[in-house]
């Protein structure tokens, strides 16, 4: 009803899910089924060919994907960015990206453990670390993605911030609640309960929810609707 900007947090959890169903999925089962019936390797040099390939062409899209969620952390620390952000579309490829990496790491070193060695179970326990890899890396994303579906609030500073907005207008005896979604990575929705001072007229109060607004909208560029709530506070 108010826009489209979820949708990205749906892509981003069926990103995950599908990290997990196909990819984990099938390497776990072909890991288990090349372990119970290995098959020895013939001449690897294709499988290093390709294998050196996709480390080449992941790489690159690791450090594109690193250097844009470099770009948007600032200073905070990596999992506490992960956490705060509101645009998976950052930090999902580059998780997707980091495991790529390191499936690609495990399986050359299954193919040279298994060439050096002649143990031909070693490519099949390679596909099944890949496949813990990538469970892992979708169950951490798809727990990241669903606080957004579900609706995860804005951060408790800018919370903080919009009700010492509020608060601060001559005409606010006191903001009782701050109510705050993300309805997408650059939309909040913001719902105030206030208690207006007595004795205001309609259109005083219509001006002073004008005023209250726009300085929420103008401190806080994010925040896109803003709904007040006049509601008398009630010591009980």
């Amino acid at each position: 009803p108010l826009g489209y900007g979820k949708e990205v947090y749906f892509w981003s959890f069926v990103v995950a899910i599908m990290i997990f169903a196909v990819g984990a999925g099938v390497s776990l089962y072909e890991g288990i089924r090349h372990i119970l019936h290995p098959a020895h390797l013939g001449n690897p040099t294709i499988n290093y060919v390709v294998l050196g390939l996709a480390f080449v062409f992941e790489g690159v899209a690791w450090y594109i994907a690193y250097r844009e969620f470099n770009r948007a952390r600032g200073r905070l620390g990596l999992m506490r960015a992960v956490r705060e952000s509101k645009d998976p579309s950052t930090f999902v490829v580059l998780f997707e990206d980091s495991a790529a990496m390191a499936g690609i790491i495990v399986a050359f070193l299954g193919v040279w453990l298994g060439h050096i060695t002649g143990i031909a179970w070693f490519d099949g326990a390679a596909s099944v670390v890949i496949g813990l890899i990538l469970g892992l890396t979708a169950w951490f994303l798809a727990v990241e993605t669903k606080d957004l579906l579900i609706g995860e609030a804005a951060t408790p500073e800018t919370v903080e911030g919009i009700k010492e907005l509020a608060a601060g207008i001559p005409e606010v005896n006191r903001v009782n609640e701050v109510l705050t979604l993300h309805m997408g990575p650059e939309y909040i929705l913001v719902n105030l309960s206030v208690d207006f001072a007595d004795g205001l007229s309609s259109e005083q109060v219509e001006a002073t929810a004008t005023r209250m607004t726009a300085a929420v909208r103008q401190g806080y560029p994010l925040v896109k609707k803003v709904f007040i709530e006049a509601k008398e506070r009630r010591i009980h």
